[in-house]
């Protein structure tokens, strides 16, 4: 329960900062693109149309050579002709070298993306604050035992750590049903909008990834949460509660967890654009398990930087704009809800 004084300290912080509410119209943006995905792709983003493939985007032309033969007094001649490609309406954003719809990958990709981070954050935390609440209450041999283990795996990179997991493990990507195209909610307003229908009924979970990056992430919470559970065990309602004979598993339930909930809720707000940036680096690599991630399309673009740039770039920006607006929301959670730090306020 988000105590009146909470509530006031968020409404305070957000009316003082323009850039707290730039956050949370590009988180919202983001939240809402992922989930109504099928209703703003412009296109199903896995069809293919070789015929139309790296068309740029609006306001924008490509040359391209090509070479047309012909008979010329029983000679075979070469000509080489430069050729002007135009933008196309029904692709703003252009399309990749397979003719697919670059805006219509990017709007899928945000639910990959986003899932990801969310789950993944949720995992960790989960992880991290059980071992961290642990470990700060009982300290001693407990303490030294569970973040010892914590510190081996700080020691290894977050993204040679993933990697080796999921070389591990093997990549699990799981079909789940898309709820609006398997009720038949898509063709209707689709064809009354006078877009193409056929969506794809189900779009992959990459349970892999979502599990790994929780385990390479879950330290973070674990020493936060045991810094926290170290100084409230000391407070003196915690001493009451163990006076009148509470058990230890209800102290940290009702009393350590719920005064340590600020400085978590801000890490995994944090958190959550950390995990959106591993998700991308591992699909780029190839380990995600889905072809509708922006990694994934950073990746295959990177062979047309020169040619087709908008393939590699869109996906990219997208990534910036969700990282900076998750970003943007914890700094605007940690100067709300941390009373030790004043929130500059605005730009």
């Amino acid at each position: 329960m988000i105590s009146p004084r909470t509530l006031r300290n968020l409404r305070k912080e957000l009316r003082s900062s323009a850039l707290a509410k730039i956050g949370i119209v590009l988180v919202l943006a983001m939240i809402l693109i992922a989930a109504f995905a099928p209703f703003i792709a412009l296109h199903n983003p896995t069809n293919q149309n070789l015929d139309e493939n790296n068309l740029p985007p609006m306001g924008f032309s490509r040359t391209t050579e090509e070479t047309t033969s012909e008979m010329v007094n029983g000679s075979l001649e070469l000509t080489n002709e430069t050729v002007y490609v135009n933008a196309s309406a029904s692709h703003p954003m252009g399309t990749n070298s397979l003719g697919q719809d670059v805006y219509s990958r990017a709007v899928y990709g945000a639910r990959t993306s986003m899932m990801v981070g969310v789950l993944g954050t949720l995992l960790a935390a989960v992880l991290g604050v059980s071992v961290g609440l642990v470990a700060g209450f009982y300290r001693g041999r407990v303490d030294d035992a569970l973040m010892r283990f914590a510190d081996v795996s700080l020691a290894f990179p977050s993204l040679v750590l993933a990697i080796a997991l999921i070389g591990l493990w093997g990549r699990a990507a799981v079909d789940v049903p898309d709820p609006f195209v398997v009720f038949g909610l898509v063709d209707p307003v689709r064809s009354a909008l006078g877009l193409p229908t056929g969506m794809p009924d189900s779009f992959v979970l990459p349970g892999t990834v979502i599990v790994v990056v929780g385990l390479v992430n879950w330290v973070w919470f674990a020493r936060i949460a045991r810094g926290e559970a170290l100084s409230i065990r000391e407070e003196e309602y915690v001493k009451a509660a163990r006076a009148l004979g509470a058990s230890d598993a209800r102290i940290i339930g009702r009393h350590v967890l719920p005064n340590a909930t600020t400085p978590i809720l801000v890490l995994a707000t944090i958190q959550v654009a950390a995990i959106i940036l591993l998700e991308s680096s591992l699909s780029f690599l190839g380990f995600s398990g889905t072809t509708l991630s922006w990694g994934f399309d950073i990746s295959q673009g990177r062979a047309y930087l020169s040619t087709a740039w908008w393939i590699a770039t869109v996906p990219g920006l997208a990534i910036v704009l969700a990282v900076i607006g998750v970003n943007l929301v914890g700094d605007w959670l940690r100067d709300a809800l941390d009373p030790g730090i004043e929130g500059e306020g605005g730009v």
